[in-house]
């Protein structure tokens, strides 16, 4: 082939997907679909379809820069229970022992109803702590069935000696070990803890696939280190996912919002990724998905993954029908039941035939509808077919099916229900509607959308089955992303390298600031990032104490914006005009640097329903198209650094709030280059500063930065 590219596989339960982009322009080259090798292993299914991509594209080896792979599989060994037992060394001194020993001792947590991760506990006072004690406290661990030792010791954040000492020893024993200060930097021993033993409880699994896969795909030649999907939607090195698996847990709902954003201009949305079986629903605000700390077993962990909710409604859900009317919409699939879908089959093969009520399991009422059909072929009656009647699944989409066999089904049901088959279907489609709108309703109000300026995004195999309806409903609006079906595997091809670090410290010092820095460009680069790619972002809660950095990096040198056409200063406007609900009329264009546009825009509000008055709003577009910003009752200053001392603190000062207790400054972004830097969490003008002068120590005193700042 000669051009460069980057390949992405998804495994998943059913199929194993990936792709080939072009790494200049980000086109999709080639994508394949095949059966994951569940017995002979996903390795060999990997190296089956890298093998057929490559020879069928003509791929030679060195022609791959990236390559990346997304996996369920810690994701299903925890659903499954198929996970390690674990051994805790717990350890403390003085007034912290007696609660440290409670704290370090988690007990077994219920993954599944009836699947447990079972760990064992033993504690050390850490002025015992020798290597005859710890010696006797991992062989005490390993007796009792331990495969994996957690050392976890009350501050070990400060000092993490104690926790080395006895993963070292660990480990001369033959048995994987990692220490909470490993896993997660916060105060918190027993969450910490419990982030460290489900951490542990999978490296024995993940080793044993990272080796695999590893060694499949070097047999393809392929020079590039292999990378794995990360929860949110980054990637990092094999290696260190053998040292903290947790990492790639939910990682298949990361890819697909991660593919989503690469190719659409989303600045608030909420993104759908739909199967056969159930939907996975994540929240876009201002171009990112947002993230929160996963729970395991219902028990929270420092693990931050996206936010998804998931509901078990898709496009093969099946209808269930009681009393003569439909009466709920899944959670059983026509995958789950082995049944074909009513809307799939072939033109002819349903004339004629009789509805079924069954049981897809055992324990399931009877009330799952199916059609036996005139030639003895049974399918089932699903949502998709149902929005294929209605008219939401466009011509040429993956979910479109047949029209003549379908309305001939839902003609049958119809009949059944003592309705028309569009009556029966509209039913259907209104009970799942509600699932879904209470959930996307819900993440709205939780996030603070502007509903006015929200748009419903759909991805994976059945996006169009419930995006178009569910708009319709809502009011809102919604669109397909580019290759839905594959959006997933897209994700894992174009995905950077993120590293994220968090650190429990109250009214953090420069020192502490340059410090976190420095440790996250490391710890990234460790992870596979080149050290000239990575964009390193600092953040402070100060409600909770925690100093946040954050780094983003390519495995190679690339922008980090793809290849898609700049937008005109006229079609930001429009853009910047409708996210304020106003018209390009009552906008004008206030200036840019970098990749950022500022537009100010006048509003005319309604005070107490019926008094007019003028508002003014700004919104702050990247050269895409994005919203990043929109805020009303803001400020904004155009600064060059060389300004920054005298223009930006007299600024900052304008815009705080004084009292007779203290001085409140506002919240505030400020844009440059290809950054948007979030400072929202500071809490002093000092913090400020230094976050500020860290990230642009780097600038020419004449470039350009814009700052937003409101209360």
């Amino acid at each position: 082939m000669g051009k460069k590219v980057r390949i992405g596989i998804d495994v998943g339960g059913t199929f194993t997907d990936a792709v080939v982009i072009d790494a200049g322009t980000y086109e999709v080259l080639a994508k394949r679909k095949i059966p994951t090798t569940h017995g002979e292993g996903v390795a060999h299914g990997v190296v089956e379809i890298i093998s057929a991509l490559m020879k069928e594209n003509q791929i030679a080896p060195e022609d791959v820069t990236f390559i990346a792979h997304g996996t369920t599989q810690a994701t299903n060994a925890l659903l499954e229970g198929d996970v390690a037992q674990v051994g805790i060394v717990g350890m403390a001194t003085g007034i912290d022992a007696h609660g440290a020993k409670g704290e370090t001792n988690i007990g077994d947590i219920e993954l599944a109803p009836g699947k447990y991760l079972k760990s064992c506990h033993t504690f050390i006072d850490s002025k015992s702590l020798t290597e005859e004690a710890a010696a006797g406290a991992v062989r005490a661990l390993r007796d009792q069935g331990a495969q994996v030792i957690v050392a976890s010791e009350a501050f070990s954040v400060d000092d993490p000696e104690n926790e080395l000492r006895v993963t070292a020893l660990a480990e001369s024993e033959g048995l994987y070990a990692t220490g909470g200060h490993e896993i997660s930097q916060l105060y918190g021993l027993k969450m910490r803890t419990r982030t460290a033993v489900v951490n542990a409880s999978l490296i024995p699994k993940m080793m044993e696939t990272a080796n695999m896969t590893e060694t499949a795909v070097r047999d393809t030649q392929i020079k590039s280190d292999l990378m794995i999907m990360r929860c949110d939607g980054g990637v990092m090195s094999i290696e260190e996912v053998r040292k903290r698996p947790i990492l790639t847990m939910l990682s298949g709902l990361a890819a697909g919002v991660a593919g989503a954003l690469m190719y659409e201009k989303v600045s608030d949305g909420i993104f759908f990724e739909a199967g056969g079986t159930s939907v996975d629903i994540s929240v876009i605000k201002n171009g990112k998905v947002m993230i929160k700390y996963a729970q395991v077993g219902g028990h929270k962990t420092y693990l931050q993954s996206l936010d998804v909710r998931t509901l078990g409604v898709a496009g093969g859900s099946m209808i269930r029908v009681r009393d003569g009317r439909v009466v709920d919409v899944g959670p059983r699939s026509a995958h789950i039941a082995g049944k074909g879908y009513e809307c799939f089959a072939q033109e002819g093969a349903i004339t004629s035939g009789t509805v079924r009520l069954i049981r897809p399991r055992a324990d399931d009422p009877c009330e799952y509808a199916i059609l036996a059909g005139q030639n003895g072929a049974e399918y089932a009656y699903t949502l998709a077919g149902a929005a294929n009647l209605l008219g939401y699944v466009p011509q040429d989409d993956y979910a479109r099916g047949v029209d003549a066999s379908n309305a001939a089904a839902w003609e049958i049901l119809g009949r059944y229900l003592n309705c028309s088959g569009q009556d029966a279907a509209r039913q259907v489609v209104d009970l799942t509607m509600a699932k879904l709108s209470a959930v996307v309703e819900e993440l709205i109000g939780e996030y603070g959308l502007d509903r006015k300026f929200t748009t419903l995004v759909g991805g994976g195999g059945s996006g169009a089955v419930i995006v178009n309806a569910l708009a319709e409903k809502m009011g809102v609006k919604c669109k397909m992303a580019k290759n839905a079906p594959y959006i997933s595997t897209i994700g894992v091809a174009l995905a950077m390298v993120r590293e994220q670090m968090e650190r429990t410290i109250a009214n953090p010092t420069d020192e502490d600031i340059k410090r976190i820095r420095a440790d996250i460009l490391e710890k990234i680069v460790r992870s596979g990032a080149k050290e000239e790619t990575v964009d390193i972002s600092i953040e402070i809660d100060a409600q909770k104490n925690i100093l946040r950095a954050i780094a983003v990096g390519a495995t190679e040198l690339r922008q980090k914006n793809l290849g898609a056409a700049d937008l005109s200063q006229e079609q930001l406007a429009q853009i910047a005009a409708e996210s304020l609900g106003t018209d390009t009329g009552h906008l004008r264009y206030a200036g840019g640097t970098g990749r950022w546009s500022l537009f100010e825009g006048s509003l005319q509000k309604k005070l107490l329903g019926f008094i007019k008055v003028k508002q003014t709003a700004l919104a702050v577009t990247d050269r895409e198209g994005v919203v990043r910003l929109r805020k009303e009752k803001a400020n904004y200053l155009i600064f060059s650094k060389g300004q920054q001392a005298q223009t930006f603190n007299h600024f900052l000062e304008e815009n705080t709030t004084y009292s007779d207790a203290n001085a409140t400054i506002p919240k505030v972004f400020v844009f440059y280059k290809e950054k948007m830097l979030d400072l929202t969490g500071m809490q002093t003008a000092e913090q400020l500063y230094s976050i500020l002068d860290v990230e642009t120590e780097m600038m020419g005193p004449e470039e350009k930065l814009l700052a937003v700042a409101y209360k």
